[in-house]
């Protein structure tokens, strides 16, 4: 296990303000979703008049990075929202090992379903982000995935504040 204290456990959030949070994310988080939703509609809306301007060499390529890169930066669970299990669980260790337990578990069974089947594996991202895994810290997650055959990825790099990055380890016939 990592001891570092990135690895570790995050501490405990002060409950006035763990509240605070919650409250905001109950007003604003349905209007960070209409705004998601509203500028995916003008996407569409602009892809449908911009068909003309595919004539345009690169035209098209570029439109589709654009969207790529709204798709990748917008988050439809933001960080700074606190759903209701978080506020009653915060600093629960047992809770958030659940939780890591559960999402690797399904994955797993995700990937033996599809290797059985002889199909390709769901593509990824095996992403664990930080509301997952707060009270137990990136450390236990990197245990209970490599108790389940997966490791850290190597090719999109992982920062314990945010995100584990996982990657399925090639299975030997």
């Amino acid at each position: 296990m990592h001891h570092d204290a990135p690895w570790g456990p995050l501490p405990p959030r002060s409950a006035f303000w763990l509240l605070i949070r919650f409250v905001l994310t109950v007003l604003l988080l349905p209007l960070w979703w209409a705004l998601i939703a509203v500028i995916f509609l003008g996407f569409i809306a602009f892809g449908i008049v911009a068909e003309i301007l595919t004539v345009i060499p690169g035209f098209e390529k570029g439109f589709l990075g654009l969207i790529d890169k709204f798709g990748d930066s917008v988050a439809v669970w933001p960080a700074w929202c606190v759903t209701f299990p978080e506020l009653r669980h915060e600093g629960d260790a047992a809770f958030y090992r659940a939780r890591v337990d559960n999402r690797i578990a399904a994955w797993t069974s995700k990937e033996l379903a599809a290797q059985k089947a002889k199909k390709a594996p769901p593509p990824g991202p095996h992403d664990v982000a930080v509301r997952e895994y707060r009270g137990v810290g990136a450390g236990y997650v990197i245990e209970a995935a490599r108790a389940r055959g997966w490791e850290l990825s190597h090719d999109r790099p992982s920062d314990p504040l945010r995100v584990v990055r996982l990657r399925r380890l090639p299975v030997t016939a």
